[in-house]
Order: structure tokens, then C-alpha cells, then sequence
């Protein structure tokens, strides 16, 4: 037998080869004993796995073979510059050898606990006294909803995951999401506070509605015969919106800034490989700082960049009343996410709920008339 403790541990490890693939962890035991029986039952599901995998031509699978087809095919295409980053912090975790058949419910719920404890990148606040961690929209966003994109397309290429996390399981609450509407005053604060150069795309978040790493568009996504423009978002679910002509505007004013990107910057100092006055695309991280000095240079309060959202969606829906209308413009799967917004119309139902008021009024006062109003003469009296 090959089972063996490592120093460290209270577990025995196993470590064995078979046709030449190897295949090594923790037993998750503390008796040699049941160690041993942990490996052999282990060698049995190697031996059938690699017959099965032989017919059907795959290799067991490793999450760093994983995320790297995965990244390939798919996260590559991504909106936003941080992806990669999110992925190989998975490999990093797990290990570049970690089997994604042996990633089960007990691996994710280590996982998260091991990103409970983790702080936000260069943050140091502290909540309460102490330090705040990740929060579980965080975790949500960036641990868990890539490892089951990595594993959704793992069953396409032909893997079978017995042991797949429950996901739904995992998923960790998170605060309900609050609906902010810039006041007019904010919203002409705002405009002049962003820098000219952040104009053109600060008007197509406003008028988009798009979420922010959305917003950051290549010109292969704008169709302009179609008179449409088309991203991957959230989900991997296809972001769509309309070429108004105020947005045929918008991106006819970046035409001839960068080849590839449509939304570009302004470089104010020569560092780091940029030339000062030469024109660079926006990056996730650099939009998001110089969002953060905007909001501080315009007075507005309590103000996200995430919630330029909201103020489409309520303006929106307060000038249609109509609610899968607003769905369709946020990209929502479900009429029930777009509810949220739905207190805008308020007033539409209170007018509503008055004429209906009104009417039954109407309908009972014609009533008593006609059986207790006055009668024609000749006219017989009701019967009791």
C-alpha cells in the first residue's frame, strides 16, 4: 500500500499510478486502516474511470486543463479585464493537479470558508472592529459562479460528474439589492464632473442600461446595419441594445480612436508604456477609480457606479408603466428580478385604485336611485 502521513497533517495521503496517470491526495482519515480501505476503493474507481475513458477518448480531467479550455472557449470573451485573475485564484486554491470529479460538496464548502476569511484586494477597513472580509456577493460572483461555468462546459466536451456540488446549496445570501434614482440636480453634478474624455462612455451607461463591465464594448460588437450592438454578460446570456440614433451619436464620436476598442481614454502623463495625450481603452479598474473621484468631485451621496442601473431602469419604467419592457433593457432572465423597480408606478396604481373607487361609487348611486328614487307616476312601487 502507498498510503503515507505528511507533516502537517493528521490524515494519511494516498499516491498511486495506474497506466501511468497518477493520482494522489488526502484519504481524509486518521487510521492506516481506513486509509488503506480509502485506497483501494479509490484504485477501483481509477481503473473503471480510465476504461471508460479510453472508449470515449478523454483523459481525466484537471481544473487547470479545465480552466484553461474553458478560458479558451469562453471566459477569453468575457467583458471586463479581471477574469483570468478570478479563474487562476481557483487553480491556485485547489492545485494545478486537483481532479474536478473529486471537487464535491465538502471542497466548495471548504472553499467559501476559505474565502470568508479572505480581505477585499488592498483593503484594510475595518467593520465592527475588525477587519472586513469578503463579502458573499463577492464569493458568489467570483468563486462560485465560474467554477459552475468551468463545470457546465466540462459536460459539454463529454465529462461526467457524479459528485457535482449542489451549487444552489452554496449559494450564499445576499442583501437585497436597493434601487437609487439620481435627482436632476445630482444628475447635472455628475455631468460635469466627469472628465471629457469619460463623457461619451458615461452617456452610453446612462443610456444603455447596461451593467458597467458591459459597457465597455469592442467595435466587433456594434452592428451598425443591424443597428444593433451585441455582448456576453452576466450568465454568459446574450447583452443586447438598440443603435438609437443618441447612441449612433455616442459611437460615431469615438470613430477613429482605437481600432479595436470603442471607448478610450486620454492618457494625462507619460508611465507605464502610455504616452501622455495618446488615446488607450478603458480598463476596468482604471473606469472604476476614476468613477470614485467623479462621485467625490460632484457632492453626490450615497451614489454607486452600479446604480447608474437603477436610475435608467426607474426613469424608464416611470415614463412606460411597462415593467417587461424594463426587463428586456436590463437583460433580466426573470420578470421577477425587474419587480424590484416596480414601486415607480406607485402612483399609476393609487390613480388606478381611485377611478375603480370612483366607478363603484357611480354604479351604487345609480342604483339607490333607481329603487329608491322618484318614481313616474303609474309606476307600480317595488315589492317588499
Amino acid at each position: 500500500m502507498s498510503v503515507y502521513k505528511a507533516s502537517g497533517s493528521p490524515y494519511y495521503r494516498y499516491d498511486f499510478q495506474i497506466d501511468g496517470n497518477r493520482f494522489h491526495g488526502s484519504t481524509k482519515t486518521r487510521s492506516k486502516r481506513d486509509a488503506e480501505a480509502v485506497e483501494r476503493r479509490l484504485k477501483e474507481n481509477a481503473k473503471r474511470e480510465l476504461k471508460a475513458v479510453g472508449s470515449a477518448g478523454n483523459a481525466p480531467l484537471t481544473i487547470d486543463i479545465a480552466i484553461g479550455q474553458y478560458w479558451t472557449e469562453k471566459g477569453q470573451f468575457r467583458s471586463g479585464t479581471g477574469y483570468f485573475a478570478t479563474l487562476e485564484a481557483l487553480v491556485t486554491y485547489f492545485g494545478k493537479d486537483k481532479r474536478m470529479d473529486d471537487i464535491d460538496d465538502r471542497a466548495i464548502v471548504d472553499l467559501v470558508e476559505h474565502k470568508r476569511q479572505q480581505l477585499p484586494w488592498g483593503k484594510t477597513k475595518l467593520k465592527n472592529g475588525k477587519l472586513k472580509t469578503l463579502s458573499n456577493a463577492t464569493i458568489n460572483r467570483q468563486t462560485l459562479e465560474p467554477l459552475k461555468a468551468v463545470f457546465r462546459r466540462a459536460k459539454l466536451w463529454g465529462y461526467h460528474f457524479p459528485k457535482e456540488p449542489r451549487w444552489s446549496e452554496h449559494w450564499l445570501k445576499e442583501p437585497q439589492e436597493r434601487v437609487r434614482e439620481l435627482h436632476r440636480h445630482e444628475q447635472e453634478a455628475l455631468d460635469v464632473s466627469i472628465r471629457g474624455d469619460y463623457q461619451p462612455w458615461f452617456s452610453f451607461v446612462q443610456l444603455s442600461g447596461r451593467r458597467f463591465n458591459e459597457t465597455l464594448i469592442r467595435w466587433s460588437n456594434v452592428n451598425w446595419d443591424a443597428g444593433e450592438i451585441v455582448t456576453m454578460g452576466k450568465g454568459d446570456r446574450r447583452v443586447w441594445t438598440p443603435i438609437t440614433p443618441s447612441i449612433r451619436k455616442i459611437l460615431e464620436s469615438c470613430r477613429g480612436h482605437h481600432p479595436e476598442f470603442v471607448f478610450t481614454y486620454i492618457a494625462q502623463r507619460t508611465r507605464d508604456g502610455r504616452l501622455k495625450g495618446q488615446r488607450y481603452p478603458l480598463t476596468y479598474g482604471g473606469t472604476g477609480a476614476l468613477w470614485k473621484r467623479a462621485i467625490k468631485k460632484s457632492g453626490v451621496q450615497d451614489f454607486r457606479l452600479h446604480d447608474n442601473r437603477h436610475d435608467t431602469a426607474t426613469k424608464l419604467l416611470r415614463q412606460t408603466n411597462n415593467l417587461k419592457l424594463v426587463q428586456r433593457v436590463l437583460n433580466h432572465a426573470h420578470l421577477s428580478t425587474t419587480a424590484k423597480y416596480a414601486h415607480v408606478m406607485d402612483d399609476e396604481v393609487a390613480r388606478a385604485l381611485e377611478i375603480n373607487a370612483q366607478s363603484r361609487n357611480k354604479s351604487r348611486t345609480r342604483a339607490r336611485d333607481g329603487v329608491n328614487g322618484p318614481r313616474n307616476k303609474g309606476t307600480p312601487r317595488p315589492s317588499p
